[in-house]
């Protein structure tokens, strides 16, 4: 318990009137449903357009100092080849431990200026990620924070429909691309990402216009407001990992079944934190791995489900579960000792001291549905 006031983002007065369930999130007073529910409000982003708060995210500026390359700065507390990014494309990448493990993951924006590069990091991490970016690179490159910007994400396959109607041009973003656009005569930076498995933009907005460019959007007849319960959901199907929860600082980006997020170059040049020992698991294999699970019947597995074996020995526990509504049934995933890694392999879980059958099952549960 904290006596600490719970933050608001620009958007909180919206919420309310909206009719929002209200909960603490991340030193936030976040949505976690509207009168809709989870349910249609999931299946709602599936095949139409969801329009989500993520305002709690943290948003900065890194500036290089003169003769310093912001690309080649980050490079050195992450392992993603941001260098090979063209102006406007953005990375997802992993910020690292010396010991390989997870401090978070973000996104990274490569901006038409060397010395410039926009971040987006997770609410929960954004003080400790900043700080730890800013001390790293002390003297070298600065790192500006962006408290002053709301962060709107719009979702699903109807997202770009919604947005063409009011930022000209935006809906000619490929997949991971950013660009400045006039958004109902807002000046926004507006990106091709998002965290649902649907094609979608995140749109980083001054906070004193967030509630009115909200507002314009919602008033689309595809477009519906989505709380927090369904955005877990979402990403839960779509195979993708909630920081703190499926990766952490004792788990590493080839654990996590992120290694594709090592870059190529990275690979052959290290000199990312923990490459020893992520690059000997590269070489030999991790002892555990991230995986996908069914469980059959209706029961969920959730967080700290242990997961057994046929002998029923312990193999590993689940990180995330829950219902899965496009699924229709419940998904969960978590990690296992490589041995039983293998999707079709059975497993039990062991829920209220009962054995309940599960299989591995390869990630994600739903295709993805990213513009191309």
């Amino acid at each position: 318990m904290t006596d600490t006031p719970l933050l608001r983002t620009p958007l909180f007065d919206l919420h309310v009137e909206l009719g929002a369930k209200l909960v603490p999130f991340a030193g936030y007073e976040m949505p976690v449903q509207y009168p809709a529910g989870i349910l249609k409000e999931h299946l709602h982003t599936r095949a139409e357009a969801g329009l989500f708060d993520v305002s709690h995210m943290g948003q900065a500026w890194l500036e290089a100092e003169p003769g310093e390359d912001a690309a080649a700065l980050i490079e050195t507390l992450l392992p993603g080849d941001i260098a090979a990014l063209a102006p406007g494309r953005i990375r997802y990448s992993l910020l690292l431990n010396e010991t390989g493990g997870i401090l978070d993951d973000l996104m990274v924006t490569r901006t038409p200026d060397p010395a410039r590069l926009f971040l987006v990091v997770n609410a929960a991490c954004k003080d400790a990620d900043f700080a730890h970016i800013a001390a790293k690179l002390a003297g070298r490159a600065r790192l500006v924070r962006l408290d002053d910007r709301g962060l709107i994400a719009l979702q699903g396959p109807k997202a770009a429909a919604v947005l063409a109607r009011h930022a000209f041009g935006a809906d000619d973003l490929a997949f991971m691309e950013a660009g400045t656009f006039a958004l109902d005569r807002v000046e926004c930076m507006i990106s091709r990402s998002g965290y649902t498995g649907e094609d979608g933009f995140e749109i980083s907005v001054p906070a004193e216009e967030a509630d009115r460019i909200a507002r314009v959007l919602l008033a689309e007849p595809e477009a519906a407001p989505i709380g927090l319960g369904a955005r877990d959901s979402l990403r839960l199907e779509a195979g993708l990992c909630l920081y703190g929860h499926d990766i952490d600082t004792a788990t590493t980006p080839v654990e996590a079944g992120l290694s594709w997020t090592i870059g190529k170059r990275r690979r052959a040049e290290g000199g990312f934190p923990g490459a020893d020992r992520i690059l000997k698991q590269l070489a030999e294999g991790p002892a555990r791995e991230r995986v996908g699970i069914r469980p059959e019947g209706r029961a969920p597995a959730r967080e700290g489900t242990p997961v057994l074996s046929a002998d029923g020995r312990e193999i590993g526990r689940v990180t995330s579960g829950g219902f899965g509504p496009s699924v229709g049934g419940p998904v969960a995933m978590g990690y296992l000792e490589t041995g039983f890694a293998a999707p079709g392999t059975a497993v039990s879980l062991l829920i209220r001291d009962k054995a309940h059958p599960a299989v591995v099952a390869a990630l994600p549960f739903v295709a993805p549905n990213f513009h191309r």
